[in-house]
């Protein structure tokens, strides 16, 4: 197995550039992440990787070896796509086997790697199957187990769980997360779902306008994002974010009806700030009356308030227990200062 090192790595389409200078190191065995909204880039980057796209200019090492310029059969990566792309009329098992009976692969070897893939992704009762007689997320543990076969050094994963309803997204992620330990192999896996991500990855890189906007651990870019993108990108529910001026020493939030005091450096006098607060970090307080509550999503052991301020900015707050706020409720928030965030308006940067 080996890494992937990207050295300042650019693609365009004529004058178009889609990808602005990328540096990124996967280590061996990694299971990386490319997460962003749709049209950041990350699939094309996963694309130059697999050598389906051209790289403009910068290096691409896969190990020791530069592939920028080699054909993708000879950079040794396996991709699994969005759709599964199994031949309809082949069984499971010749669908698994099928790109190594192209490679000239003696019949028995051919019989030992789809065996062994199998067993991984337990698919042996299936091996006899076409695709048409298989759910789901079964084809795509087939479209899995015809990368495993041919035994790459990285696999590359594009969206592959999108076209799957959400209890069989909730399997696969675990299928595939289990696949990554037993294996080991180096993988590059590219989401929407921040969710996905923040469960899969043990590197996440995120996105934005073909440019990378921050990379680590899934808990290091939810505890310390570095700007108001990623802090609003990464959580589910998003963090809420409302605007303030820098007053004595303190941030006037008027959303908040107040001054608040983030456990940070402020910047000077009268500059405008963001605070954000993630929707786990505060209470709603029904003595109050800064905000009301225009929605509330009822989820069972937890709700979601949607509460708009005098002002007309908008907060999600997270309920749990057995008292939760009604539509119509006029309400205040209880938090701690250490849990508040604050971005620089102008650049949205964090202030730390």
């Amino acid at each position: 197995m080996s890494g992937v090192t990207l050295n300042n790595v650019i693609k365009r389409y004529g004058d178009v550039q889609v990808i602005h200078g990328v540096d990124l190191e996967i280590n061996d065995g990694e299971f990386c992440v490319f997460v962003g909204p749709s049209g950041c880039g990350k699939s094309t980057l996963l694309r130059m990787v697999a050598g389906l796209e051209e790289t403009t200019e910068g290096q691409m090492m896969i190990g020791t070896r530069d592939v920028t310029r080699m054909d993708p059969s000879e950079r040794g990566v396996a991709m699994v796509f969005q759709t599964y792309a199994l031949y309809p009329h082949m069984t499971v098992e010749d669908n698994m086997g099928f790109g190594l009976k192209m490679n000239g692969h003696p019949a028995s070897e051919i019989k030992e790697k789809v065996s062994a893939a199998s067993k991984i992704l337990k698919l042996d009762e299936y091996l006899k199957r076409k695709p048409a007689a298989l759910s789901g997320g079964q084809r795509q543990r087939v479209a899995i187990g015809r990368a495993i076969v041919r035994g790459p050094e990285v696999f590359l994963f594009d969206e592959p769980l999108s076209n799957l309803d959400a209890e069989l997204r909730v399997e696969m992620r675990v299928e595939i997360a289990r696949l990554h330990k037993e294996i080991g192999a180096t993988m590059i896996y590219v989401t929407h779902d921040q969710v996905e991500a923040m469960t899969l990855a043990d590197k996440i890189v995120v996105l934005r306008a073909g440019i990378i906007e921050q990379v680590g651990a899934p808990l290091e870019l939810y505890r310390n994002p570095d700007n108001k993108f990623v802090a609003g990108f990464i959580g589910s529910p998003a963090m809420n974010f409302v605007e303030g001026v820098v007053k004595g020493g303190v941030v006037d939030v008027p959303a908040f009806g107040g001054s608040v005091s983030p456990e940070v450096t402020l910047p000077a006098e009268g500059t405008e700030v963001i605070i954000g607060l993630r929707p786990e970090h505060a209470e709603i307080d029904q003595s109050g009356d800064t905000f009301t509550v225009e929605l509330t999503e009822a989820l069972g052991g937890v709700s979601f308030a949607y509460l708009t301020s005098k002002t007309g900015e908008k907060m999600i707050i997270e309920e749990r227990g057995d008292i939760r706020s009604k539509i119509g409720d006029t309400v205040s928030l209880n938090y701690e200062p250490r849990r508040l965030y604050a971005f620089d308006r102008a650049s949205e940067l964090r202030i730390r």
